[in-house]
Order: structure tokens, then sequence, then C-alpha cells
């Protein structure tokens, strides 16, 4: 299983925290064996975790281009209605997935087509399993489009995690294949992605677990263009 370069810091950080209190101990004469169970144990339990939090696990991408994937490991907290007047422009679904700090970070490309960094967007830092948090939190805004459909996906940013990280062209727009690596979102957090109501049918449910790249989400509905656009007017 790969792990994320990004762990480096992380561990460094650790690594110098607990080397220090280390030192201090011995400097008051603390014994080295206490010194070890108080420093060295929760010193390498802290690393292990971090390892574990920046795992990268290869997924199997389904065929078809009319299966829509999560974007996110985590649990669907939830399916909403909404109209998203600003860049898709029509009735969407919201699909909102929760990450705990257990779930895999990184964050994939639910559908195959041309995708757009539309910038960070400061905001609040509520606790994202909060519905209020979809439209008042921090987050990250990428815009994917194909021929079928398009897809807003908002990498939201909670109390806990500290930065939600784009990896493609912030300054051009790039292709993308389905399931491909976007981002990651560090240290808890949610993920919404938005589809226009008339392109799609969700397979998914609240309380589902999804994982990034793998589970199917939804499926473009079968109509031709001239259909898609009365529906979205």
């Amino acid at each position: 299983m790969t792990i994320r370069l990004e762990v480096v810091p992380f561990v460094i950080a650790v690594a110098l925290l607990f080397g220090m209190l280390a030192v201090i101990m011995l400097w008051k004469g603390i014994p080295g064996q206490r010194v070890i169970g108080l420093c060295g144990i929760p010193a390498l339990v802290c690393i292990a975790y971090l390892v574990y939090f920046f795992r990268d696990p290869e997924r199997i991408i389904p065929l078809g281009d009319d299966l829509i994937v999560a974007a996110a490991d985590g649990t669907v907290a939830a399916i909403t209605d909404i109209h998203e007047g600003k860049y898709l422009h029509a009735d969407c679904v919201r699909i909102s997935i929760f990450l705990s700090l257990f779930d895999v970070h990184v964050n994939r490309s639910p559908i195959s087509g041309h995708s757009t960094f539309l910038g960070y967007f400061p905001g609040k830092r509520l606790f994202t399993f909060q519905e209020k948090s979809s439209d008042v939190n921090q987050h990250n805004k990428i815009l994917i489009v194909n021929q079928q459909t398009q897809c807003l996906v908002c990498q939201i940013v909670g109390p806990v995690c500290r930065r939600v990280v784009y990896w493609l062209d912030h300054d051009r727009g790039v292709a993308v294949a389905k399931g491909e690596r976007i981002g990651m979102m560090k240290f808890g957090s949610r993920l919404d992605m938005y589809f226009p109501k008339a392109d799609v049918d969700v397979l998914v449910k609240q309380g589902d677990s999804v994982r990034a790249g793998e589970t199917i989400v939804a499926s473009v509905r079968k109509i031709n263009p001239e259909t898609r656009r009365a529906l979205q007017e």
C-alpha cells in the first residue's frame, strides 16, 4: 500500500516534540526507562497513526461512462435536493460524505471530464456532520464537466481538519479520468458532490459506507441532450 509523502513533515514534528520532551526529562533526572514509557511509546503510536492516516490504497474503478463513483471514503451523511445557481445553474442533488479520522482521506474524481479548480473559500469551522457546514465552512470548489453531466466537488474543512488540498493545476483546467486522485483532506472532514438533478439517478442512501473511486453512488440517465436541457431550464 502506498503512503503519501505528505506524512513526512508530521512525522518529523512528532519526533522532534517527543525528542525534546525526552531530553528535558533526562536532564531533570527522570530514569531512562520511565522516559521511554512517557515519550517513546506515545511517539511510536502517533507516528503509526500518521502513517495509517496517510495511506493511499489502490482502487478498482468501475467501468462504464454512465457510472459515477464516490469522491471520498466515508459515510453518506445526507442526500439533499438543492438549487446551485453559481456554477451548475440547475436544480441539483447534493451527496454529502462524512470522513472520520480512520477513513482514507485521498479524494478521487467521481467522473471523467475536464476538471477546473474554482478556488479556496474562507468560512467557519463547524463540525462537518452539521448540515449547514456545507454552506458556511471553509472549502475548496472543483468543477468537473463532461458531455453527459457535470459535478461540483466541495472539499470542506472541519474543526479538526486544518487543510484541504487539490493536487491538479490551479491555474488551468485539466483532463481527469474517473477515479483519478485529485486531492486530499487532512484529518477528518466532509466532501459534497453536486450533480444536476435532471442528469443522474442516485444509487446510495444516507448511512451507506462508500470508498473513493470504487463505490458507485449514481448513474447518468439515458436521456437525449434536448430533453436534458429542457429539464434543466
